[in-house]
C-alpha cells in the first residue's frame, strides 16, 4: 500500500522593514531588494519551496510591500490547474485594528490560511537569506522525529556565536536550550569548537503550532515572535529538536558552496555575498542547473562590449553595454551602461544604472536608475562622499540611493 504524500503548507515570513539595509529598503520591503544582478532576495527561499516540491506557499508581506508583491504575482505563476501558487498575503487585520505585532502574530493573524489549507505539516521559512536547501529532507527529518517544531541550524564557529541565536542540543537533536546571542555558547558535542546557530526556519506539526499560536495570541506580555517566543515555548515542552543544515544534500551542489548560508540584513554583508558570487570558484555557485534559482529574467538583448570595454571576474547581465569601460570584481544588472575610460572595482549596480566616462568606482553599492557624472569619484575619498550625502557602511562601502544624479564636486 503506497503511502499519502504529507500534506504541506510553505509560509514565507517577507513583512520586516530591513532597516539595517537603508537605503536599499527606503522605498521598498527587504525582500524585494535585488540581488545577483538579475534576482529579488525572496527568489531563493521561493525557488527551495519550488525545487522542493513544495507547491503550496503564503508569502506574508508588510512594510513598503508593492514590488515584492508585483515581483511575486507577475514572476512566481504556478499551475492553478493542479492547485499550485505562491501568493503574496498582505497583513489583513484579523484579529483587530493592529498590524502584525511580530512573525508569530504574522501567523497568528493569517491562520485562516491554515485552516484553509488543511496542511499536515507547516514550513515557515525566512525571505531574506541566501542559500540552497532541499526543504523535504528537513520535512521528512521533522516527521521521523515525531516532535512538534524543528529548528534548521547552521554549524558556525564558537568564537562567533555571540552574533545569533544559539541551539543547545542534546545526543538525540532535542533542543534543551534556545538561548540568543550567549556570551559563551555551547559547543556541539561532534565539534567542541563549533556551536548551532538558528537559520530561522522551521516546520511544525499543524495541530500542535495552531495550539501554540493561538495560547501566544492571548499573551500580553509575549512579543509574539517565533524565534523569541513559539520556538522556546516548544523547547519548554520537550518538543523541539533541531536539523542540521550540514546533512543537506542539494542536487549539483559543490564542495565550495555546500552548506552555504548568507545573512544578508546588513550593508557588509549584503556586499560581501555579491563577492562570493563571482570568483573563479565562487563561495555560492548561481549556475548548478540541478538546483537553479528562478525569476523573472530581464527580456534585454546580451551583454555588449564595445571599444576594448573588458570585465573580469565579474558577473554582466541581459541588456549592459561596456563601452571602452574596464569592470573587475563587480555585479552588473540589467540595462547597465559603463562609457569609456570609466573603471569599476568590487562594485554592485542595480538595473539601468548609467556610468558616465572616466568615473572612478570602488567599493560602491549602485541602486537602480543611478546617473554617475562623466568623471565622478565615489569610493575613493570618504569626506567626499559624505558631502553627498551618501551612505557609508562600517566597513567602507558606499551607497547610492535609487534614482540618484551624481555630479561632480
Amino acid at each position: 500500500m503506497v503511502m499519502a504524500e504529507p500534506k504541506v503548507l510553505s509560509l514565507i515570513l517577507a513583512g520586516g522593514e530591513g532597516k539595517r539595509l537603508m537605503p536599499l529598503t527606503a522605498d521598498r520591503a527587504k525582500p524585494a531588494v535585488p540581488f545577483g544582478g538579475t534576482y529579488r532576495l525572496i527568489d531563493f527561499s521561493l525557488s527551495n519551496m519550488v525545487n522542493s516540491n513544495l507547491f503550496k506557499v503564503a508569502v506574508l508581506t508588510q512594510y513598503k510591500s508593492h514590488s515584492l508583491d508585483r515581483h511575486i504575482s507577475v514572476t512566481w505563476r504556478m499551475s492553478t490547474m493542479l492547485g499550485n501558487y505562491v501568493t503574496p498575503v498582505p497583513a489583513q487585520q484579523r484579529r483587530g485594528p493592529h498590524w502584525y505585532q511580530g512573525s508569530a502574530d504574522a501567523i497568528y493573524q493569517s491562520l485562516n490560511l491554515i485552516s484553509d489549507e488543511d496542511p499536515d505539516y507547516v514550513v515557515v521559512f525566512g525571505a531574506d537569506n541566501i542559500y540552497r536547501m532541499d526543504v523535504r529532507q528537513m520535512l521528512q527529518a521533522h516527521i521521523d522525529s515525531g516532535m512538534a517544531a524543528t529548528v534548521a541550524a547552521i554549524r558556525v564557529p564558537r568564537s562567533e556565536g555571540s552574533a545569533f541565536g544559539i541551539i543547545d542540543a542534546n545526543g538525540d537533536g532535542v533542543i534543551d536550550q534556545f538561548l540568543e546571542k550567549p556570551a559563551d555558547p555551547p559547543g556541539l558535542s561532534d565539534s567542541p569548537d563549533e556551536c548551532f546557530a538558528s537559520m530561522g526556519n522551521y516546520i511544525f506539526s499543524r495541530k500542535q503550532l495552531v495550539e501554540m499560536l493561538v495560547a501566544d495570541g492571548h499573551d500580553t506580555d509575549s512579543k509574539h515572535d517565533m524565534g523569541g517566543n513559539i520556538i522556546p515555548s516548544f523547547v519548554d515542552q520537550g518538543e523541539c529538536g533541531v536539523y542540521d543544515f550540514t546533512s543537506n544534500e542539494v542536487p549539483g551542489a559543490t564542495n565550495e558552496d555546500r552548506n552555504y548560508w548568507r545573512d544578508v540584513g546588513t550593508i557588509d554583508a549584503y556586499f560581501d555575498a555579491h563577492m562570493d558570487l563571482i570568483s573563479v570558484v565562487p563561495e555560492f555557485n548561481l549556475y548548478n542547473s540541478q538546483w537553479p534559482i528562478w525569476t523573472q529574467q530581464a527580456q534585454l538583448p546580451g551583454a555588449k562590449f564595445t571599444l576594448h570595454g573588458t570585465a573580469e571576474s565579474s558577473i554582466v547581465t541581459n541588456g549592459c553595454i561596456i563601452s571602452g569601460g574596464d569592470v573587475d570584481h563587480s555585479v552588473l544588472s540589467p540595462g547597465v551602461r559603463v562609457e569609456g575610460g570609466a573603471s569599476l572595482d568590487k562594485c554592485v549596480v542595480m538595473d539601468q544604472v548609467k556610468i558616465g566616462k572616466d568615473a572612478v568606482l570602488r567599493n560602491v553599492i549602485l541602486d537602480k536608475n543611478v546617473t554617475i557624472a562623466d568623471g565622478v569619484q565615489i569610493g575613493v575619498d570618504p569626506q567626499a562622499d559624505l558631502a553627498r550625502g551618501l551612505h557609508i557602511s562600517p566597513r567602507g562601502i558606499v551607497v547610492v540611493p535609487k534614482g540618484m544624479i551624481v555630479e561632480p564636486i
